[in-house]
């Protein structure tokens, strides 16, 4: 990744683990637009996650869409977007509308992930989903772009390693 080119980030990772915390973050230190990913669920992928029913691949193909389209748009400019983006297919779908695009994934055990889950409060998502996530991750490959690091300090330390990943790419 050149360094006179604003970074454009996709904040990866379970739900619970602290993208959106550590995606305002990132993005404020980096001086690019944030974007939160759950804003770009269709309603009927809220009502679904909110009745317990985890997404499956039809339900997450339009979310992905209106993902691409807002990197490929912020591909000059830089940008940092929420997507927990489980799935290596997911992660190709996002690439290929914005190919320079920097994969952070943000790993935490299952343990501290579902302790983090219950205690936030006006969340979509319920708890007993978690599992079916950490079912679905597939880690990042090596032929990917990316980098993951761990989310058991605190979002400012989380932040910082996310930076420092970011910007040694």
């Amino acid at each position: 990744m050149s360094h006179r080119t604003a970074p454009l980030v996709v904040v990866m990772g379970m739900s619970g683990a602290g993208k959106t915390t550590v995606g305002r973050l990132l993005a404020g230190s980096l001086g690019v637009p944030y974007a939160e990913g759950d804003d770009f669920h269709p309603a009927s992928n809220v009502a679904k996650m909110r009745a317990g029913h985890p997404l499956d691949d039809e339900d997450r193909r339009p979310w992905l869409d209106e993902i691409a389209r807002w990197l490929a748009g912020h591909a000059d400019g830089g940008g940092v977007v929420t997507c927990s983006a489980l799935k290596r297919r997911y992660r190709a779908r996002l690439a290929s509308a914005a190919p320079r695009v920097f994969f952070l994934h943000l790993d935490g055990s299952p343990e501290l992930i579902a302790a983090r889950i219950t205690a936030r409060q006006g969340h979509f998502m319920p708890p007993e989903l978690l599992r079916t996530q950490f079912a679905d991750l597939e880690p990042l490959g090596d032929d990917e772009t990316g980098s993951a690091v761990p989310v058991d300090g605190t979002p400012q330390e989380t932040a910082a390693l996310a930076r420092a990943a970011v910007t040694s790419a």
